[in-house]
Parts: structure tokens; C-alpha cells; sequence
């Protein structure tokens, strides 16, 4: 299997990154990358940028040396309730939302009820488009609910590339915990995104880990977002009338 774009990654505005937009995007060119996601970290995280950044991902190009360039973030579950640390006007200017469970931020996961009441809370977010990591140990949650939740929300389960290496600190059992949900997935219809989540240009584009266990559980192309280009650009054409959608049912 062969992947179009990178949805997560990173770089020297995070905080704690190595490369910088111009790298990563020769990265991508390298990695025969059609599109790449740039999702900076939320505030609350530590050394996180300030949110007017975020705010300001627009001016960053859409297309950079013929590489379509989403402009988003990974902002950070800080509450039970599933609230985000970015306000309503700074992402609905962003391209692409992704969220997740991070240490040292607010949320401190009180365990694997609260964790999935939090995860499926944050889920109702008319911005929120990917869930990152859903894998990580360090949150447990209830895949059966989580899943269930993201097909309901039209909301994709990522599998991060950083959670299938061995040497990632405190993501050991990132590879049997996806296996789980895409276990779930696959009969559920969810829908998927893959990111390298790099935190330096090395490893931009670098899907190899995720495909091949895409590959090995044999989980619907159709089903997995950055699979083909038109596919993407379907969900990205089709997204503000989602938002839209969610945001007249009163969520915000």
C-alpha cells in the first residue's frame, strides 16, 4: 500500500521539534509526498507555541514547490468534558483538526471510564477531524465505544507511526492497541489516518510502519483518508458543510 500524504507533523514552532517548514516539505517531495499536514501542537502543552500561532497557520502557503500544504494542529483533550485549548475562531481557520490525550497538560487521565468519556466528548467538536494516537497506553480507553463514537462523528482513528517503533518511550504496547480498534474498525466501516507524527524532516513521509500493518490486517483502502488524492480532497471539499452541520446542533 502506498500513501499520498503525511497528516501529522511537526516542526521548530512546536516547541520541541527539529525541522522547518521549508525542510519538511523537501522531505516530502522526497518521500513522493502529494500533500503534507503541518499540525502544530496546542498552548497547553509544555513549550507548546502560543495560540496567535496557530491563528496565524494561514499564512503558510496552501501549495509550496507543488506540494499541497494543509494548515492544522494537534490540539490537547484538557478536560473530562472533551474541550480542546484552541477557541472556536482560531480553528475554523485551520485546514485540518487533529486532538489527543498529551503528559503535562491539564487533562491528567484519571482512568479508562473518564479517558473514554473525555475521548468521545471531544469527538462532537465540529473542527475535530482526526483523533490522534488513540493508542496511547499511557490513556486506556474503551476501543468498542471509542469507535463506535468516530463512526457516528465521521471523526478518524489515527495510526501514528511513532506508536508502531519499539524504541518510542511509553508507546510499547502502541501496536497491539491498534491492532485492537482496526480489529473493531473493520467491521464498524471507521474510517483512518496515518501520520508520521515527525518531530524532524527525517522522518516526514515515513508511512512505511503504518502501511505494513495496514497491509497485514487487510483494512479497507476506501476506509483510510490519505489512501488517494481524490479521496482526500472529497473529505476536504465536503468538510465546512460538516462543520456546519455540527455547529447548528448547538455543540458551540
Amino acid at each position: 500500500m502506498k500513501l499520498i500524504a503525511d497528516l501529522h507533523t511537526h516542526t521548530v514552532a512546536c516547541g520541541h521539534a527539529f525541522s522547518t517548514v521549508e525542510e519538511n516539505i523537501r522531505a516530502a517531495r522526497r518521500a513522493e509526498m502529494l500533500v503534507l499536514a503541518i499540525t502544530e501542537h496546542g498552548p497547553s502543552l509544555p513549550g507548546g507555541p502560543h495560540h496567535y500561532l496557530l491563528g496565524a497557520m494561514s499564512t503558510i502557503p496552501a501549495y509550496i514547490e507543488g506540494i499541497r500544504v494543509l494548515r492544522g494542529a494537534e490540539l490537547n483533550i484538557i478536560s473530562s468534558s472533551g474541550k480542546l485549548d484552541l477557541d472556536q475562531d482560531r480553528m475554523s481557520r485551520l485546514d485540518l483538526v487533529l486532538a489527543g490525550f498529551h503528559a503535562g497538560t491539564p487533562y491528567p487521565g484519571n482512568g479508562r471510564d473518564e479517558n473514554t468519556q473525555a475521548l468521545c466528548s471531544a469527538m462532537e467538536n465540529p473542527y475535530l477531524d482526526i483523533i490522534a494516537h488513540p493508542d496511547n497506553p499511557a490513556y486506556p480507553v474503551d476501543y468498542k465505544e471509542v469507535v463506535q463514537k468516530a463512526v457516528t462523528e465521521e471523526i478518524h482513528l489515527e495510526i501514528n507511526v511513532s506508536s508502531l517503533k519499539t524504541s518510542h518511550p511509553g508507546r510499547e504496547n502502541g501496536r497491539q492497541n491498534c491492532l485492537d480498534f482496526l480489529a473493531l474498525g473493520k467491521k464498524e466501516g471507521l474510517p483512518i489516518a496515518v501520520g508520521s507524527d515527525a518531530h524532524i524532516s527525517y522522518a516526514v513521509g515515513e508511512l512505511q510502519a503504518a502501511t505494513k500493518l495496514l497491509d497485514e490486517v487487510n483494512y479497507p483502502p476506501e476506509l483510510i483518508l490519505n489512501y488517494s488524492r481524490e479521496g482526500l480532497e472529497t473529505f476536504l471539499e465536503k468538510r465546512p458543510e460538516r462543520v456546519k452541520k455540527k455547529l447548528e446542533s448547538g455543540f458551540l
